[in-house]
């Protein structure tokens, strides 16, 4: 044997114990969070379970038995939310989870806790088992539980979809029917000007909706078109919604208008935020649509020029000061309530991202208790979190420059600002 290929034997023994040591570590981290996983499960359970015991004690009986259970556990939720920094939202669906986990899937917890599945396949598991009717979930668990200490995530999710279709008592036809009305459209803001639009329907609007865009962009690629496949699908489909095209038309002219052109057809009611320079055409700061975020001037000029009614905002590029505001709207608010909903931008309970044109003027101090109905007693907050302000422990201050001081009823205390100028 020669010297070369001894180093190469030693280089590759030692990179096999190397990497045996790597996985051994990275497998008991794995581990290790699956243990604390099942712990915030049993924890929020509680939670939910404490916030239901003294609900009638702790919400006033004005509300019926059912709705003072519903505000306990959002407020037992929230405080849980702004001590982590994280949305309502995302600790009610853990707080759901957990539930589930606990109380109908012990085998799975006791699974999670040894460490041997993670928190997504108990998620997996009882996102399924959630619509199992009662007699037939203990069979269900005794058959999916070994597949997931042996499987990855993703290939559990399918076994365990088609296990429960052969375990499940009811017939699909009526469990589509039930699912049908929960169908919505949800949109998600992302970087740099783009977003999501997210379609929950049937499988066979949902495949219809994909073949017909994958066929009008093979029709376009095959014309000569240049963009890429998943291009031509998102513009196909944008073509669809907004520009009166048909589908006919979509297939019998292989050239699909560009996002550019798509844009012209939007004629929203809409609030931009304009820097007085970008309108000048001397500066390329961003503008503001309400809702969403920074885009680009250009974008801003070709929305704002096809909206019917839109409230143009100048804004002073240095300081963000309101410099003078359109009154071009069909149903013109008053200019406080302007002032306040562009200085707040969303819901100002903490973690909140509701759109301030979507939620309540709120008097801080109460009209009835000498409150006074200025930009300096007056804040955005969605109908959860006006409500909540009122229930037993919750108070709040308002302090100078639109500051709110927070204080949850076990006594922490939480501050939000107004939202920030974006130029």
């Amino acid at each position: 044997m020669t010297e070369t290929t001894l180093t190469a034997v030693r280089a590759g023994d030692e990179y096999a114990a190397q990497l045996a040591a790597f996985s051994d570590e990275y497998a008991e981290i794995k581990r290790l969070r699956a243990v604390l996983d099942g712990r915030e499960a049993r924890l929020l359970a509680r939670s939910a379970a404490y916030a239901d015991a003294l609900a009638d004690a702790t919400i006033p009986a004005i509300f019926p038995p059912a709705e003072r259970r519903a505000l306990s556990r959002r407020s037992t939720c929230a405080a849980l939310a702004m001590a982590t920094h994280t949305t309502e939202q995302s600790v009610q669906r853990a707080t759901n989870d957990a539930e589930a986990l606990v109380n109908h899937a012990p085998s799975v917890l006791a699974s999670l806790e040894a460490g041997r599945i993670s928190a997504r396949h108990a998620k997996t598991i009882t996102d399924q088992l959630r619509d199992v009717p009662t007699e037939g979930r203990a069979v269900f668990l005794a058959k999916v539980l070994p597949v997931a200490e042996q499987t990855t995530d993703a290939e559990l999710r399918h076994r365990a979809r088609v296990l429960r279709e052969r375990l499940h008592p009811e017939s699909i036809t009526a469990r589509a029917k039930r699912s049908e009305a929960d169908r919505r459209v949800e949109f998600e803001p992302a970087a740099d000007g783009m977003a999501w639009v997210h379609l929950f329907t049937t499988a066979p609007i949902a495949q219809g909706i994909i073949e017909r865009v994958e066929a009008a962009a093979s029709e376009s690629r095959a014309a000569g078109d240049t963009r890429t496949c998943a291009q031509l699908q998102a513009d196909a489909l944008a073509a669809l919604a907004l520009t009166g095209v048909t589908p006919d038309d979509v297939m019998s002219s292989p050239v699909l208008p560009h996002p550019i052109e798509v844009q012209e057809h939007i004629k929203p009611t809409v609030q931009i935020t304009v820097p007085a320079l970008s309108m000048a055409g001397v500066s390329d700061a961003p503008a503001m649509l309400d809702g969403y975020g920074p885009i680009d001037p250009e974008t801003a000029a070709r929305i704002a020029v096809n909206a019917p009614s839109f409230t143009r905002i100048l804004v002073q590029p240095e300081t963000g000061a309101v410099l003078s505001v359109g009154r071009g709207q069909y149903r013109v608010p008053a200019d406080l309530q302007r002032a306040v909903r562009l200085r707040d931008g969303t819901c100002r309970a903490p973690g909140c991202g509701r759109r301030a044109r979507a939620c309540d003027l709120d008097h801080s101090v109460a009209w009835e208790d000498g409150g006074t109905t200025d930009v300096g007693n007056l804040a955005c907050l969605c109908r959860h979190h006006h409500r909540m302000k009122h229930l037993p422990g919750w108070n709040l201050e308002h302090g100078p420059g639109g500051v709110l001081e927070w204080t949850t009823p076990d006594g922490k205390q939480y501050r939000t600002e107004p939202d920030p100028a974006p130029f």
